[in-house]
């Protein structure tokens, strides 16, 4: 007989991950073990292995979860109605305020490639790809000549932005003198009024 799923299933599910994206990220990919992280979780190893196969399911369920997350926010947040630079600015808002409390999941999106297969790879690409094409969307609708044949700038500069995002968990700290809204200000400004300099 298959097991029922108890009501908090998912409640437990997202902290088990939470768990091992926490060991992953201190431990490494490779020292990390399945026992290691079911006694930090408080389940057992056989439990874990009955939810998650292998490691490499493990880490792809974190990483899968923590981007499934983004894409759902940036779906709400996105307004089309909003002026385009504040639509931006709302947008790279909403990216930061999801990396709140999520550097473990973050450094294992980093990190994880070598311990990914072909396929999980693509599929997480796709979502990465969705995440991105709220941003290259709003870019174009204020810059249309980056996305010219004759010099294709408008991924370039997309993904300078998303430099300036993913990498402010290594120096960024909740109540410092820079907020995030502060600092969603700034990046913003630094794409938009660096293009304008770009020839």
């Amino acid at each position: 007989m298959a097991r029922t799923r108890a009501s908090d299933f998912e409640e437990k599910q997202h902290q088990l991950l939470l768990t091992a994206a926490n060991v992953f990220a201190t431990q490494g990919m490779e020292k990390a073990s399945m026992s290691q992280i079911a006694s930090e979780a408080g389940v057992s190893k056989s439990l874990l292995y009955h939810y998650y196969p292998s490691k490499d399911a493990l880490i792809f369920a974190i990483i899968e979860g923590h981007l499934d997350e983004l894409d759902a926010a940036l779906e709400e947040a996105d307004d089309p109605a909003l002026p385009p630079r504040d639509r931006l600015e709302q947008l790279v808002m909403t990216v930061l305020d999801a990396y709140k409390g999520a550097d473990d999941q973050h450094k294992v999106q980093l990190n994880a490639g070598p311990a990914l297969s072909d396929e999980q790879k693509a599929g997480i690409t796709k979502i990465e790809r969705r995440i991105v094409k709220h941003f290259s969307n709003v870019l174009n609708e204020i810059h249309p000549q980056l996305d010219t044949p004759e010099r294709p700038l408008l991924m370039p500069v997309t993904m300078s932005l998303f430099g300036m995002m993913n990498w402010v968990y290594m120096w960024f700290r909740d109540g410092g003198k820079i907020s995030r809204e502060d600092y969603a200000r700034v990046a913003t400004t630094l794409i938009l009024e660096g293009v304008k300099g770009v020839r």
